[in-house]
């Protein structure tokens, strides 16, 4: 394993435990989307280039600023009271993260001895992806952009309930 291996492996780990550790909501979600973009550049890693800029795409650049701006947009000019930087339940994130880490693992670990090793690369292009996006697919994908926009307009509606409960 190389050493861009365990730099990107170091940055996804770091946001993934800020983002179940620390206790502002806003750093949470830029925390995730660090770790999203970690996930991405392993999919780069492992010649998945479509997978990898569509996990750029789509998580980092649309899910992760969607949940920033919905909360930006929910929570005003809402400050955190106290000065701390973790929450006061990082020890139960921190075994609840780890637990949900041990399975998967222990999975794969079990599966080890009975997977097939082969070093056959798929034959899909991501031509082939494309059309079947457009093609088969175009249903769930529309349905997905759908689900982003509702998403929004609901955070811009209910910031809009609340400032209009602050001035009233």
């Amino acid at each position: 394993m190389s050493f861009v291996f365990y730099v990107v492996a170091a940055l996804t780990l770091a946001g993934a435990l800020s983002a179940v550790l620390l206790k502002n909501l806003v750093h949470c979600a830029l925390a995730v989307s660090i770790a999203f973009a970690g996930l991405a550049l392993f999919f780069l890693q492992l010649d998945a280039e479509f997978v990898g800029f569509a996990q750029f795409l789509v998580y980092v650049g649309a899910v992760a600023i969607l949940v920033v701006f919905a909360i930006l947009l929910t929570r005003g000019s809402e400050t955190p009271k106290k000065t701390e930087i973790f929450s006061r339940t990082w020890l139960t994130g921190l075994a609840v993260a780890g637990a949900i880490f041990a399975v998967p693992a222990w999975a794969v670990l079990q599966a080890a001895p009975w997977m097939i090793h082969t070093t056959e690369k798929p034959a899909v292009t991501v031509q082939e992806i494309g059309n079947a996006l457009m093609g088969r697919y175009v249903l769930p994908l529309e349905i997905v952009a759908l689900l982003l926009t509702a998403a929004l307009i609901g955070a811009v509606i209910v910031a809009m309930h609340e400032k209009e409960g602050r001035n009233s």
